[in-house]
């Protein structure tokens, strides 16, 4: 870190804290009028609830593996992306999503669409921001019985922060390849609890390792919650987030592996900051009204509307020549613009019937999307060698390939019961009905119109036994389904197909010991996707649904929080997961791609007195498949991590350097291609001071 940039982060810091001083003021004036309680950032590494499950109920009691990652894991590894946070959670494999989007793969299926925020749908394609999260959950295998459509894997949840805390906290950041971030998170909740208030916000500004690559982000969310009555509550959000960065797809293989080149080398153009862009604006608001009838019966109404924009250019490696140790350049163009709205109402019962204790759950979903894509496109714009690329001049985006408008408008109908059946047993049974209609409005010559409507049940039925407070074992079974485009427009190669259907069997184990200071579960489980949409050998342009993908596994994850300041999150993952049937023979027994077989993480730290600590994990990966075929596998890799933060008043500094030993490993693939693989960063530091004037920070 060089002179300069210590002093332009001094400057920074001595103007967030002069920003600072008037909130300070109001916090010592509501000191003087009310016992305001100051509540501190969080430190467990545990979570015993979710939002995900939607209803009030412990995670043991749930027959399902959900991982949770907390905001005290995000804020000591300084992850700034879902990337660095899923990194953490066994069992999911990256995708660098077009170098526009978060993208994973969940227990081997892609979970593309699989996002969302506060239980509602968030599947537009964008890279999303972390400062407005409190926590991200990953629940996995098929969750449509609560969601709907998709999660063959799983679905990944944001949790938002919200008001009703008193929080005052300003960081500033710097590291590797001129990473500049700000940061601002400010809450008021007084005592009176009529009203209270909250915004986060972030900027940054970075270069990057990959030559020409570089990054503006902008993000801000208000939000207020109002107690319109006793029993009443209005929390109203907005969000607003603009990404700008190069569309990265990474590098080209040779002869089976990632072509070995230093890994700042770029295929694309020779201006790429002005010819291969990604840039996304998304703008978001919700409402969600909760009214309890009384301390058993309780309505919720939740309202999500968002608007967004991409304008993507880029150009990519397209096919290898081997022989003449030459790659090819394709070039294409991304418009689009949607919007679209989701609303749930849900009504909540505890009741005992039958002599068992029940939690129902009845909810309504209804949604509609429209997305309008416009595409142009050109193969072969260039041919550059492989080892050593002399990038060209880009003078065309191609040729019109598709202009379309997509309609999707949902439906859903779902009810849930946990039952208590005794004092050791309980049982969890749902269902969901599901009416999904996709409409196509294609706007090229010559082109028809497309729709179809599907309706599907999603069931789940699990159990439980729990012969002590701190064992539960169980059982679980449950299906969803992938109709025909689920994101996209559907096609006309795609929209005469049924639904694919994945289904899901479970047993597992959630222990804790020493009085919950140490938890461990376990997770083994048989998931199976059939109707796979593969080409037609008689007609390679048509699809047809044969194909069968399965995945066992196992997965083991662990959480420690002692007293005396040493925390811990650790898990491990083994997927078998391969196509099991299959139109084209030569595709039985290939793996899936991006998927590791095996894959661990840890990552500890040490607090001492509160004062400063300490802490260092690491990630092991083995090796991928980078293409269905399994032409290409993307190498296994090891990486350590490590941070350090001491905190003086008001004011905590923290360290954090990842990829300590400078690694060469390739982080993502792209799942469908052989010559798409992003390069792992090498070594890297930020340095990174908050001023907390609610109380002392960290």
């Amino acid at each position: 870190m060089s002179i300069s940039a210590v002093s332009r982060a001094l400057c920074a810091t001595v103007s967030l804290v002069s920003i600072a001083a008037p909130f300070q003021a109001i916090a010592s004036e509501a000191d003087t009028k009310a016992d305001i309680v100051v509540t501190a950032q969080a430190k467990d590494y545990s979570v015993e609830q979710v939002s995900a499950i939607k209803i009030d109920a412990p995670l043991k009691d749930i027959p399902q593996t959900i991982d949770v990652i907390p905001e005290a894991v995000i804020r000591d590894q300084r992850a700034l992306s879902l990337q660095d946070v899923l990194k953490n959670v066994p069992g999911v494999g990256f995708s660098h999503g077009d170098g526009q989007r978060d993208q994973v793969s969940i227990r081997g299926f892609s979970a593309i669409a699989d996002q969302f925020v506060d239980g509602l749908r968030d599947d537009a394609l964008y890279f999303r921001d972390l400062s407005n999260i409190e926590r991200v959950e990953v629940i996995k295998g098929p969750a449509s019985v609560l969601f709907g459509r998709g999660s063959s894997g799983g679905l990944i949840n944001r949790v938002t922060k919200k008001p009703g805390v008193n929080v005052g906290e300003i960081g500033l950041s710097y590291g590797s390849w001129d990473d500049r971030r700000a940061e601002v998170d400010l809450g008021l909740a007084p005592e009176a609890g009529i009203a209270a208030f909250r915004l986060t916000g972030a900027i940054e500004r970075a270069d990057s390792f990959r030559d020409q690559q570089f990054l503006e982000r902008e993000a801000i969310a208000p939000s207020a919650s109002l107690q319109l009555g006793e029993r009443t509550q209005l929390l109203v959000q907005g969000d607003y987030l603009r990404d700008r960065r190069v569309t990265d797809f990474g590098i080209p293989a040779y002869q089976g592996r990632p072509v070995d080149v230093p890994r700042s080398t770029y295929y694309g153009s020779a201006n790429a900051r002005k010819d291969d862009y990604s840039q996304s604006r998304v703008y978001s608001g919700t409402a969600t009204l909760t009214h309890r009838f009384d301390e058993d019966t309780s309505i919720r109404n939740a309202f999500r509307y968002y608007d967004y924009q991409l304008d993507r250019q880029n150009t990519l490696p397209g096919s290898v020549n081997e022989t003449a140790r030459t790659v090819s350049l394709n070039r294409s163009s991304v418009d689009r613009n949607e919007h679209g709205w989701f609303n749930q109402l849900e009504l909540t019962r505890k009741a005992s019937l039958a002599g068992m204790d029940h939690q129902l759950l009845f909810g309504v979903e209804v949604g509609r999307q429209v997305k309008d894509v416009v595409t142009f496109s050109r193969s072969g714009i260039a041919t550059v060698d492989l080892f050593n690329p002399v990038l060209p001049v880009i003078t065309t985006n191609g040729t019109l390939a598709s202009d379309n408008r997509g309609i999707f408008n949902t439906l859903g109908l779902y009810a849930q019961d946990l039952v208590s059946i005794g004092e050791h047993l309980k049982a969890l049974v749902g269902i969901r009905f599901d009416r999904f209609k996709q409409e196509t409005d294609n706007h090229l010559p010559n082109s028809v119109d497309l729709a179809r409507t599907d309706k599907n049940w999603s069931p789940r039925a699990g159990l439980v036994w729990q012969p002590t407070e701190s064992q539960s074992y169980y059982v679980s079974w449950s299906k969803s389904f992938q109709p025909s485009g689920e994101a996209f427009a559907i096609a006309a190669n795609n929209a005469d197909i049924e639904p694919e259907k994945t289904t899901n069997t479970e047993i597992g184990a959630k222990v804790n010991f020493f009085d919950g200071k140490l938890g461990a579960t376990v997770s083994l489980f048989n998931l199976r996707r059939s109707g796979i949409k593969a080409a037609n050998p008689a007609a390679p342009t048509v699809l047809i649904p044969i194909g069968v993908q399965r995945t066992r596994g196992v997965e083991l994850t662990g959480t420690l929080n002692l007293e005396n300041g040493w925390r811990a999150i650790a898990g491990y993952a083994y997927l078998d997961a391969k196509v099991v049937e299959s139109a084209t023979p030569a595709l039985v027994g290939k793996r899936a791609t991006i998927t590791p077989r095996n894959a661990a993480n840890i990552w500890v730290t040490k607090d001492f007195a509160g004062r400063f600590g300490l802490g260092a994990g690491a990630n092991y990966i083995g090796n991928r498949r980078a293409d269905p075929a399994n032409t290409v596998t993307l190498p296994s890799y090891f990486t350590m991590d490590a941070m350090a933060w001491y905190r003086l008043g008001p004011v905590t500094a923290q360290l954090n350097v990842t990829n300590i030993f400078d690694k060469h490993y390739i982080v993502s693939g792209h799942g469908t291609s052989a010559n798409l693989n992003l390069p792992g960063a090498p070594r890297a530091a930020m340095l990174t001071l908050r001023y907390s004037f609610f109380g002392e920070g960290k």
